[in-house]
């Protein structure tokens, strides 16, 4: 077991595990750390504990020691800095008549680097432009290409639930989703309707997949020929969240449509799924925007 406290660099950042170094720290504290691209100020989410030895990365980094005044004036002025910077990098941009969206700017706490995040629709050759910014800040700097979803968690917005991005405000690293998702869960697969703001499927999706799956796996599909107390029937509607299905009896003296729990009926020959065109030509399309990423 290895001593670890958890330190976030950005609101719903990943959290990055460092060795507290016997200090007494908090959730909230603020703290200089040494990370691999040099020291920086980030913000306690995990206090003081023990994790065994496989979730840490080696070799495990230090805090150096909490975050006093003066370090928390130098990481408003870097901010100040980020802003300057991030206007002369729009007009350098300009300048060299480069396709590409410039993000966000961001200091080192030590000001040895200065980061530059952006997005292009494919490769960009920016080496003149790095030569042209270092010339201007006369420090190290380093041009990072990111995708879109990268993109909305650093500028935030609200996502058609009219709720603030998950991306921005909890969800610490995005999660696979597939258009299967969507269907499992009887949404539309209309990609407007299941898109969120970056263009992409909406990260929600994977929330309530795993109980959807499970309900899937209990519950017999439309078609499905099943055993009831008044004998067999085939199934010709779901309700999955209730658990409820409506099915049409093989018996000449019950006409109507019956409702039944699903516990109460037993699957004899469950339906064979039909192959949904519209799903396939969704995923052909997911899987091309993911190629784009």
């Amino acid at each position: 077991m290895v001593k670890v406290v958890g330190v976030r660099f950005r609101t719903a950042g990943k959290i990055y595990y460092f060795d507290p170094c016997d200090l007494d720290l908090k959730i909230g504290d603020k703290v200089i750390v040494e990370t691999a691209r040099g020291i920086e100020c980030g913000t306690i989410v995990v206090a003081n504990q023990e994790v065994v030895d496989e979730e840490v990365v080696a070799p495990l980094k230090n805090v150096i020691r909490k975050a006093d005044e003066n370090d928390l004036k130098q990481v408003e002025e870097n901010k100040k800095k980020e802003a300057e910077a991030f206007k002369i990098c729009l007009e350098k941009i300009k300048k060299h008549e480069l396709e590409m969206k410039l993000i966000d700017v961001e200091y080192t706490f030590d000001n040895n680097k200065i980061l530059f995040y952006f997005t292009a629709d494919g490769r960009v050759d920016f080496r003149e432009l790095v030569k042209d910014l270092a010339s201007v800040f006369r420090t190290r700097i380093e041009l990072r290409q990111i995708g879109v979803r990268d993109e909305a968690k650093m500028i935030g917005g609200l996502g058609p639930c009219g709720r603030a991005l998950c991306c921005c405000t909890h969800l610490s690293e995005f999660h696979p989703v597939s258009i299967k998702m969507a269907k499992e869960q009887s949404l539309s697969l209309n990609p407007a309707k299941i898109s969120g703001t970056c263009g992409r499927l909406m990260c929600c999706l994977k929330y309530e997949q795993e109980t959807y799956e499970y309900l899937l796996n209990r519950t017999p599909k439309v078609d499905a020929i099943v055993e009831t107390p008044l004998g067999q029937g085939v199934v010709v509607q779901v309700n999955l969240l209730k658990g409820m299905v409506k099915v049409k009896l093989d018996n000449e003296q019950i006409t109507d449509i019956v409702d039944y729990s699903v516990d109460d009926i037993k699957i004899v020959k469950d339906a064979e799924k039909k192959p949904d065109l519209e799903e396939k030509e969704l995923e052909e399309l997911e899987e091309l925007k993911i190629l784009e990423d």
